[in-house]
This record gives C-alpha cells, structure tokens and sequence, in this order.
C-alpha cells in the first residue's frame, strides 16, 4: 500500500482522495496533507483520516509519506515537483503540469535523477471509450486521420471570485484553458500525436473577471492532419471528441457514448461502462511505484502538452500562427 500525502484540499484535491481512500484495489492510501486554509478542510481530513501538516516542507519531510499528489495551484506545479523528488518522493500532479516546457523538462529531469515515478492527471486517458479510439487508429479502422474534433466546456468561471486562485489571469490565461481545455490537448496528443502548430483567438465574451471566457484554436498535427479546438469557461458542461478518417469516423460524446460511422454506412452507438476515472489514474501511478505497468502518460507527453500550452499562449496574444517548440 503507497502512503501518500496530498498537496491541496481544495475541492479537486478532495475528490483525488475520495476516490480511493478506504476502497479496494487502489493500492494507495492518503495518510497526510497540507493546503492553504487548513480550518476549511479540518472536518473532511478528520474523517478521512488524513493529518494535516503544516506546510509542504513538513510533508516532504515526513518519513511516513512515498509519495505526493500535487493539487495545488498550477504556478506551484514545477517547483513542488522538483523539491518532491529531491525528497526520494514520487509525484502525481494535476494538470497543467507545468506553465512552461523548460520548468516541465527541469521537473521530468529531476524525477528521473531521483529515480521516482511521475504521474500526471490526464484522466480521461483511463477512458474505455478513448482506449477504443486508440485501437481503431492503430488497426486501420479509421483509414487515414485526416481531422479532429474536440471541445471541452463548462460553467466553472461563474464561480471565481475575486481573491481566488484560479480567478488570477496569470493562473488561468485563455479563460477555461487550466481547469478544462488542457485535457482536449493531451487527449489530441494521445490519439493523434504530437501538435506541431497553433492558431488560437482567445477573449471575454460575457465575464467581466479580467478572465477569457472562449477561447478557440485550429491546430495541425506533425502527421500532417488537422483539428479545432474549443473551451468555454461559462456554459454548459460538454465534452466530446472527434476523429475523421478516409474510412470511417468516431466521435465520443461525454464519457461513454461513442458513435461510429464508416464511409458507407449508418451511424451506430456503443455506451461503455461509467468509470471512475480518478480511481483508476491514481491506481495506475501505485501499480507503477510497485513496479507494475508504466504509468500510460510517459514524460515526453507531458512536456509536449505544456510545450502546446505554451504556444497556444503566444498565438493567442500574438494573432499570428506559432510553430510549437
């Protein structure tokens, strides 16, 4: 059983513990933590059995803790990394795993010096529909990827306040790009390959926070396909993914809902199991501390997706189209 601590007991930071503490199969077990505003989250540690230290330092030094999971602010993300490995303790962070593709190879670097396993959040890689996806790409299904679709929205923006976090523009540029759309780019990655440029508009339709709240963007793939983008921080929660072949098409709405449709058929629909995504990630980083399957997120991805966030960034405050380095 991994003995791990978690960074953040904000709202994302209790659901990663929630969702394995005091369940089978997880193979890790949250024993200690630190957050900003401990008085806020003394009753849930309480009843989770989790002790609250003092800050991250006191965390690091805690001989009881393996391991980290990081759901802290995203500017905090590469220096927390990098002090936990120098510590001898693994890490699984949340996304965006960085802000910039050096702090992103600096982290990777100093969890490989150390020799403790890196996991990052993406956790609808742990999808059986995506895991689908994959599989008729790699066995010709598809015929030859020409596009991808993909938008991933919701209506969190309506609730940062001033004084938060994640209502700080340099927290959160390109409005539901942090909480949201920095999941459709690695799962662009993930069924296509690495982006090799952007084009992105970005703006404040409605909220008047200092926040983007559409933020939209073509992108063309190194293979040569292409795809459109889209986050929406203030609307109705909707995920769905594309991809379009010469031979047939598949489209994922939501979680579980995929529809397929080849070149001369009719459309038809496979819904997969409701899983617990979260559950899953965090027990696949477990297995990977105990030398199990490798984490199915390797390093290279993670550097990729903030080298493609970090792009997107300049694109969208540069109107222009920038090469992803």
């Amino acid at each position: 059983m991994l003995q791990a601590a978690i960074i953040g007991m904000g709202k994302w930071g209790q659901t990663l513990v929630d969702s394995v503490q005091g369940r089978n199969g997880a193979g890790i077990r949250f024993v200690a933590g630190c957050t900003g505003r401990p008085e806020r989250a003394a009753e849930w540690a309480a009843r989770q059995g989790v002790r609250i230290l003092p800050d991250f330092a006191a965390v690091l030094a805690d001989p009881e803790v393996q391991a980290v999971a990081i759901a802290s602010p995203h500017g905090l993300h590469a220096e927390q990394v990098i002090a936990a490995a120098a510590a001898g303790k693994h890490v699984f962070v949340e996304k965006p795993f960085t802000m910039t593709k050096a702090s992103a190879e600096a982290a990777v670097a100093a969890c490989r010096r150390a020799g403790v396993v890196m996991a990052l959040g993406h956790n609808r890689r742990f999808l059986p529909a995506v895991a689908e996806m994959k599989a008729m790409l790699a066995d010709g299904r598809l015929g030859t990827l020409l596009h991808v679709e993909g938008q991933f929205s919701g209506p969190g923006a309506l609730g940062y306040k001033p004084g938060m976090w994640r209502a700080n523009r340099a927290e959160s540029p390109l409005g539901g790009m942090g909480g949201m759309g920095i999941h459709m780019v690695d799962m662009f990655i993930n069924l296509a390959g690495r982006i090799a440029e952007v084009t992105v508009r970005s703006h404040a339709r409605v909220l008047d926070n200092g926040l983007d709240d559409t933020t939209a963007g073509l992108f063309r793939f190194e293979s040569g396909a292409t795809a459109n983008f889209a986050t929406l921080a203030l609307a109705p929660r909707f995920w769905r993914v594309g991809l379009f072949g010469t031979d047939a098409w598949a489209v994922l709405h939501g979680h579980e809902s995929l529809i397929t449709c080849r070149r001369d058929g009719t459309p038809e629909e496979r819904v997969f199991p409701v899983t617990d995504i979260e559950h899953a990630e965090l027990a696949a980083f477990a297995a990977a501390v105990a030398g199990g399957p490798a984490y199915p997120l390797p390093p290279e991805d993670a550097i990729h997706g903030v080298a493609v966030y970090e792009a997107m960034i300049g694109a969208a405050a540069s109107g222009s189209t920038y090469r992803v380095a």
